[in-house]
């Protein structure tokens, strides 16, 4: 029998690249085993490098909301590499894709183009801090927003306590600028602001968490920070990199009503090429260079190839019914799953909204960062690498959400459904 392809690439990459990996959460570590190296991908489908074919809900994290290798976006790029990759000058296509994104999120009085969600959470706090003067940031365990020094960062002994680096290299005293609370916890948010309201520059917030798997905002919670952050002047960001085009066509802004001061975005909407924008306020906009004193810069921000994948990939959610149909497809995965557990007399819940899901191997839906830790992380494992096994590729990690696409059809689903049913009545025996 010949050797696994993945194998093979996994033993090359580690003796070039740290950890064999270019992103963390790839190497597998949260569950053991082999990452498979994705060779190529279309619809619903990625293929390893041993010809393996994977029913795909990781989805390049979000990106491929689509499908992957859309013809639509695939045909985009190709016409727009045609004419050069990048030029570092403004093209119309900058310009038609900002008016594109104000059209659909109101919120976006002025925005501007980076390439990586890192870039626009980092230039949107940058930016708070410059307007307000004040260097305090408030953020939420298990929220992430990229590998910001001041963002990594997790909480002290108590809920009030100031940030500690959770990565070498983040300095104490620029990680001691963030204070850290636990999601969903609006009473904690309002001591916070008591205490420290006057010197709070910003709150940044996924308005539906993803990093920590699928964590919905409680009633009152997103508003509450609304509230707060006008009565101090503080600044109000939602992160929606990840809900953004994923949850609605407004996103999360649009499910929930309430209006942020600045809103950062990516993933879905680069088309699965690199490409993130932060934007906001009129007013706030317009202290960024070279109109005002807060720098920002990027010699590939608004690539021309990556804006032309993300107009082709706004058309397609934008098309009448897309949303429905997708949040119809997460539903009856998340819902097959939680009944196929019960059936098999596992713990096991899951959650959804739009094109994105959560599963948990507890008997409850999670609500904040340490219920989602009180979770059976041993299980899950079990259960990824036996799906995997069947050909079915979900977040190799149990606090990630996973993601569901156009592509995923009625078929699809009820196959995963069935793989779900064995391996859950398999987790079963285990535990007999």
């Amino acid at each position: 029998m010949s050797e696994d392809r993945n194998e093979v690439w996994w033993r090359r990459a580690t003796a070039v690249i740290p950890g064999g990996v270019n992103s963390p959460v790839r190497a597998f570590r949260a569950v053991g085993g082999v990452p498979r190296f994705i060779r190529r991908a279309e619809g619903p489908f990625v293929w390893d490098e041993s010809e393996r074919r994977y029913v795909d809900f990781v989805g390049s994290w979000g990106p491929a909301i689509a499908g992957h290798a859309h013809p639509r976006i695939v045909a985009a790029v190709q016409e727009a590499a045609r004419d050069g990759l990048s030029f570092g000058a403004p093209t119309v296509r900058e310009v038609l894709f900002a008016e594109r994104l104000q059209s659909l999120l109101p919120s976006l009085e002025r925005v501007r183009l980076v390439s990586s969600g890192t870039e626009a959470t980092m230039s949107a706090v940058r930016l708070a801090r410059g307007v307000t003067g004040r260097s305090l940031v408030v953020k939420f365990e298990g929220c992430y927003h990229g590998h910001v020094d001041g963002l990594l960062v997790k909480a002290g002994s108590g809920a009030l306590t100031f940030g500690h680096p959770s990565s070498a290299g983040v300095p104490a005293a620029v990680a001691q600028e963030t204070l850290v609370l636990e999601y969903n916890d609006s009473a904690g948010v309002e001591r916070v602001f008591a205490e420290h309201g006057e010197r709070i520059a910003a709150v940044i917030v996924e308005p539906i968490a993803g990093n920590m798997n699928l964590i919905k905002p409680q009633e009152g919670f997103l508003e509450g920070l609304r509230r707060l952050c006008t009565r101090y002047g503080s600044v109000l960001i939602f992160d929606e990199v990840m809900t953004g085009f994923r949850v609605g066509l407004q996103g999360a802004q649009g499910l929930y009503g309430v209006v942020p001061d600045l809103t950062t975005l990516g993933k879905v909407i680069g088309g699965g090429m690199p490409l993130a924008a932060f934007g906001g306020r009129r007013e706030l906009m317009e202290e960024l260079a070279p109109l005002g004193a807060v720098y920002q810069a990027g010699t590939l921000s608004g690539s021309p190839v990556a804006v032309a994948a993300g107009l082709a990939a706004l058309e397609l959610v934008s098309e009448p019914g897309f949303f429905e149909r997708l949040a119809e497809r997460t539903r009856r995965l998340a819902e097959g799953l939680k009944e196929a557990a019960r059936r098999g007399g596992v713990a096991f819940t899951s959650d959804w909204v739009g094109g994105m899901f959560g599963i948990y191997f507890s008997p409850t839906v999670p609500r904040s960062f340490q219920e989602v830790v009180g979770s059976n992380v041993a299980q899950f494992r079990r259960f990824f690498h036996a799906m995997l096994a069947r050909g079915f590729y979900f977040a190799p990690s149990a606090f990630e959400a996973g993601f569901v696409s156009a592509a995923h059809g009625e078929e699809v689903i009820e196959e995963t459904v069935t793989a779900a049913e064995e391996v859950f009545a398999e987790l079963a025996s285990e535990e007999e």
